[in-house]
């Protein structure tokens, strides 16, 4: 839990670091936005770098903010997981982020620094253990290989929405992407998620989800 003026200093330098990049961000301009003092700083974080990897930690919470992942029984079949998965990762990516956020994380996935490491050790990877887990289930004799294609086509569809919002809108027009909503976008990666893994025919077992009426 963060107090105020730690609270006042991540916003802050989320949108220089945004605006700026790491190198260009100063201490004293993101301390003036803030209303703190340049001390506290080295106070809550010690310096500017550990700064910088906070805000983008920060950065990345905002990003993915939204509806959480069920807390699945053990009887829960896996294709119900897929399905909740997919439903969540598309209402999260849907969802809007503050523009600073959105900006902070796509410098840092253009130019990974030791954020990026603290970024995926601390919420990519658990989220990508989970899809891995479901992905087995449905495929217990795939290669790892594999079942990690299949991952990174989930999530990169998923991220499609998010990271080329203002391409795919110039495409269809603001009124065309507004019909994308996040039940349409789901059905549509699921559908092709589940003829990857030849289960085409099971769309309506990945669909019937707890979590469908939370995220409309």
């Amino acid at each position: 839990m963060t107090d105020p003026t730690q609270e006042r200093l991540l916003q802050a330098a989320e949108e220089v670091f945004a605006e700026k990049g790491f190198q260009g961000g100063s201490v004293r301009e993101i301390c003036k936005r803030a209303g703190a003092n340049v001390a506290a700083v080295n106070y809550y974080f010690g310096d500017k770098e550990r700064l910088y990897i906070e805000a983008v930690k920060y950065a990345h919470r905002a990003c993915t903010q939204g509806t959480p992942l069920p807390n699945w029984t053990p009887d829960t079949p896996p294709l119900r997981k897929l399905g909740d998965f997919i439903r969540v990762f598309t209402t999260r990516m849907l969802q809007p982020s503050s523009a600073a956020s959105l900006q902070l994380m796509m410098r840092e996935m253009a130019q990974p620094t030791a954020a990026c490491v603290e970024v995926v050790r601390d919420y990519i990877r658990p989220m990508a253990e989970r899809l891995q887990a479901i992905l087995r289930e449905l495929k217990p004799d795939a290669v790892a290989e594999d079942l990690y294609l299949h991952g990174f086509s989930i999530v990169g569809q998923c991220l499609f929405y998010r990271q080329n919002r203002p391409i795919a809108a110039l495409l269809v027009g603001d009124e065309g992407f507004q019909k994308f909503d996040v039940e349409r976008v789901t059905r549509h990666i699921t559908a092709f998620t589940l003829g990857a893994l030849g289960l085409a025919d099971r769309l309506p077992d990945c669909l019937e989800s707890e979590t469908a009426e939370v995220a409309r």
